[in-house]
């Protein structure tokens, strides 16, 4: 069963586990993702259950009574025994004969219980001697093509709840991509805040027609299988998502998607929980060949120049790799929706502390990039690794630059760790009193973001546009570096982390860096696109409501970042 959160799992196991202690008793094996995990289970989820009902607590020992034979992960009733354990125990998964196994929260189990290979095959190993064996999986979805839940649907009926189109009468999924709904985005203290207008509908698949929450929740409702044949071979298959749970209202749904959908990490959440969907965006990118035959012709000026800026760019940002005998860096064009262009993809050769090296960088955020129609930007903000042998060298030039907004960053891996964060001071050369502004990034929020961007086929929102032509700078040695990382599932002491490894053969990663950087450098400014498109076409203000009567201005703190 692959189903979101808050949809019944749980209780799904539990109500196995009471039926099989009180209709059909034999040895259960009820195995979650580590020990820890197993301990909470008992605690919180089984014991109550046999306190709370008459018949389990008639049939299992409390745990604190003599002679029970009873303990937390282990319960003896008549005609068998629970065994509730981790992933991560061998010798529990090993040793352990049972009738039936339950796994629950599968895509979250170690890859190897110690040494002794797959979980779930040592667990389905335990059954050989029982005619009559049956076996539970559960979980909520996490990566599409890693996702041990994701195999065993596709094994079984594939069956999925389905509701009746009170127009047509035809029965269709509740997906999120066939809700409808209206928001509006407000600012507040510099925070999106998203309000719904108006009700949340589902449209059917079959007529099209809108039916609001409150009509579906009315209507009938049955699993409909798309491997009908998988009955023969005895295994059932279930996916049910939180549009179809009695807890979570389809508002609450929307609103979380929405305030995650400019963070992929967050998102990723959502659609795992909620949303009862794999997350997509890991892996399986193009090669460099096929970036470099998707780049584009920006078109020429009048006097056969290349252009600089095509349509749609309204921001530019740069950032800046620091190496020990160069500085690699990529402008980057930014429009509506995450849109993005590649504009300028070069080199500084030299070491980070001479002065040559950062006057030619100064050519580059200084210069004055043109439309084709002559109008022109200049880029908002540059964002300058600090990492390297040269911190406190770029620490210093950086401060030089801070009224051409040019900030020190610093990366910082792992998962969570938010893409952007406040920058704070640090002093230069150990000297309190001489200090530069240092942003800390989380980078792998950032790969990511461009990972996910890469993947889209379409001009529009988030797609990413390269340059054909050697004055970009758009190589296929761009485009090796640019693909250099992929994400990989990686077993720790903690369980499976997913982390950013190199591919082999792809040495260099600058250019992912470079633009890591950049789309922070958009993060940090974070401009009313509007806004800019206005006067950068010259369009009338919007005109502001008039107040009713002029009011005070309210004394303000000194803001910390004036000196900027």
């Amino acid at each position: 069963m692959v189903a979101a959160s808050q949809v019944g799992k749980s209780e799904l196991e539990l109500n196995v586990i009471g039926y099989i202690i009180d209709q059909d008793p034999g040895s259960i094996l009820f195995v979650q993702p580590t020990l820890d995990d197993a301990r909470k289970f008992s605690r919180l989820r089984v014991a109550p259950m046999i306190r709370d009902s008459k018949p389990l607590k008639a049939k299992v020992s409390d745990v604190k009574a003599k002679d029970s034979g009873n303990t937390i992960l282990q319960k003896s009733f008549p005609g068998g025994m629970l065994t509730i354990t981790g992933s991560n125990s061998a010798s529990a998964l090993a040793s352990t004969p049972a009738r039936y196994i339950i796994g629950d929260e599968r895509d979250r189990w170690a890859a190897s219980a110690g040494t002794e290979g797959d979980p779930w095959a040592l667990a389905e190993a335990r059954q050989a001697t029982f005619y009559n064996a049956k076996a539970v999986e559960v979980s909520t979805p996490t990566i599409k093509g890693a996702s041990n839940i994701e195999s065993s649907y596709y094994q079984g009926t594939q069956e999925r709840w389905c509701h009746l189109c009170p127009e047509c009468g035809e029965y269709g999924e509740i997906l999120f991509d066939r809700i409808q709904f209206k928001h509006r985005t407000e600012k507040i203290r510099g925070k999106k805040t998203y309000t719904i207008d108006g009700p949340i509908s589902w449209i059917c698949p079959h007529c099209g027609v809108l039916s609001t929450e409150e009509t579906m929740r009315r209507q009938p409702a049955k699993w409909i299988p798309e491997n009908p044949e998988a009955y023969k071979a005895g295994v059932r298959s279930f996916w049910l998502n939180a549009f179809s749970s009695p807890w979570t209202p389809w508002e609450k749904i929307v609103l979380k998607f929405l305030q995650a959908k400019d963070d992929p990490q967050k998102l990723k959440v959502v659609f795992n929980t909620l949303l009862g969907e794999l997350w997509e965006d890991r892996g399986d990118l193009a090669d460099e060949d096929t970036m470099l035959a998707r780049r584009e012709d920006y078109g020429t000026n009048a006097d056969g120049s290349p252009v600089e800026l095509p349509e749609g760019v309204l921001v530019l940002t740069c950032g800046v790799d620091t190496q020990d005998n160069r500085l690699e860096y990529e402008v980057v064009g930014h429009g509506y929706y995450g849109e993005t262009w590649g504009i300028k993809k070069g080199y500084i050769m030299g070491k980070p502390d001479a002065d040559e090296v950062w006057e030619q960088l100064d050519d580059v955020i200084g210069h004055i990039y043109h439309f084709r129609d002559g109008k022109g930007l200049r880029i908002s903000i540059t964002c300058v690794d600090s990492g390297g042998h040269y911190t406190q060298e770029v620490y210093a030039r950086c401060r030089q630059r801070k009224d051409k907004r040019v900030f020190a960053i610093k990366g910082k891996g792992g998962d969570g760790v938010p893409f952007v964060t406040p920058p704070h001071k640090i002093p230069i050369k150990d000297n309190k009193r001489i200090t530069c502004w240092l942003y800390t990034l989380g980078v792998d929020a950032g790969k990511e973001t461009i990972m996910s961007s890469l993947k889209v086929q379409e001009p529009g929102a988030k797609y990413c546009h390269f340059p054909a032509g050697d004055a970009y700078g758009y190589d296929g040695y761009y485009f090796a570096g640019l693909l250099s990382e992929k994400l990989e599932l990686t077993q720790t002491r903690r369980g499976n982390v997913w982390r950013w490894v190199k591919i082999p053969g792809h040495a260099r990663n600058e250019a992912l860096d470079c633009r890591n950087y950049a789309l922070a450098g958009l993060k940090i400014i974070d401009p009313d696109m509007a806004a800019v498109e206005r006067r950068l076409k010259n369009l009338p203000e919007k005109e502001r409501p008039a107040k009713a009567q002029p009011q005070r201005p309210k004394k303000q703190a000194p803001d910390p970042f004036d000196d900027w």
